[in-house]
């Protein structure tokens, strides 16, 4: 199977009968391999999957990255975005009109002029008292990385995985500069485009009732599981699941899902109505990813 094909920047037609490619973005304290799992199931169903590396720099050179990495890509996407990733996916796809499908995981999902800060502010969690401060340098810019700690990653961040499996997430997990939380979003794509969420009912690094209050006020299509904050890699078969009704609604018109109440709500199902039928073409390319993260298949 072919993998996904660079940009040439020549003329291309997309139509709705290929399948998107999945990007799938990354939050803080974690890596790509986070989506093994996701990534796997993902491909068996025949998808082009990409997991970028999420700089974790600050929320405009983030998505400015991420939207680099949409340019070489062609045809329709759908981007699913974990954690601080949703903010990026948020920012990322605005202007994009390959972008058939936003899908949020756990995560950020801010409006303009709204922030990861912000946000927590109004929804507390037990994020706030499970970081440490480490300043940092790097090619004559210097700032402030948060990092879990150690004894607090689990209870807070993963709490239904192993204990021997969080103790190397604690080892090897990647900071976030506090620039990726205090700037405030400029663009919020999920005004635009359909979105789907899930909620995760036992997270402690984003309060789930923030979680909800952003599904609602997007008109997301939304699903609530039994999960810590790191639910793509606890229940990658629930998150598969989510990402494969997004994929598909981009691929065809199908009926109408359930969608929390907006006015939103209405936009998102209009845009999915409107999308054409047609018949699905092969093509998906395999993604390596390390599996330091990844759990079994199932």
């Amino acid at each position: 199977m072919a993998a996904p094909a660079a940009a040439d920047g020549g003329t291309t037609t997309t139509t709705t009968t290929a399948k998107p490619t999945i990007v799938l973005v990354h939050g803080a304290f974690a890596d790509a391999s986070s989506w093994n799992g996701v990534v796997e199931r993902l491909e068996r169903r025949g998808y082009s999957v990409i997991a970028p590396a999420n700089p974790l720099r600050g929320l405009y050179s983030d998505s400015t990255y991420i939207a680099s990495v949409l340019d070489s890509i062609k045809g329709p996407l759908v981007l699913v975005g974990h954690s601080y990733g949703g903010s990026l996916i948020s920012s990322a796809a605005a202007g994009n009109g390959r972008v058939k499908s936003l899908v949020y995981v756990s995560a950020l999902m801010p409006d303009v002029g709204e922030s990861g800060m912000s946000l927590a502010a109004r929804f507390p969690s037990e994020l706030g008292t499970a970081t440490n401060s480490v300043p940092y340098r790097a090619g004559g810019v210097s700032g402030t990385d948060l990092y879990l700690k150690p004894d607090r990653l689990r209870p807070v961040f993963a709490a239904d995985l192993p204990e021997s499996t969080t103790r190397v997430m604690a080892v090897t997990q990647r900071p976030v500069a506090t620039t990726a939380f205090s700037e405030k979003a400029k663009v919020a794509a999920w005004k635009h485009i359909p979105s789907w969420f899930l909620v995760a009912k036992q997270d402690r690094t984003i309060n789930p009732d923030q979680e909800r209050f952003e599904a609602q006020r997007a008109g997301s299509h939304t699903v609530e599981i039994d999960s810590s904050h790191v639910a793509m890699i606890t229940h990658p078969e629930a998150v598969t699941d989510l990402v494969l009704q997004a994929a598909t609604a981009a691929e065809s018109a199908r009926p109408e899902l359930p969608a929390t109440g907006s006015p939103h709500a209405a936009r998102t199902k209009t845009a999915l109505t409107g999308i054409a039928a047609g018949s699905l073409i092969a093509g998906a390319g395999a993604v390596l990813l390390c599996r330091r993260w990844g759990r079994p298949t199932s």
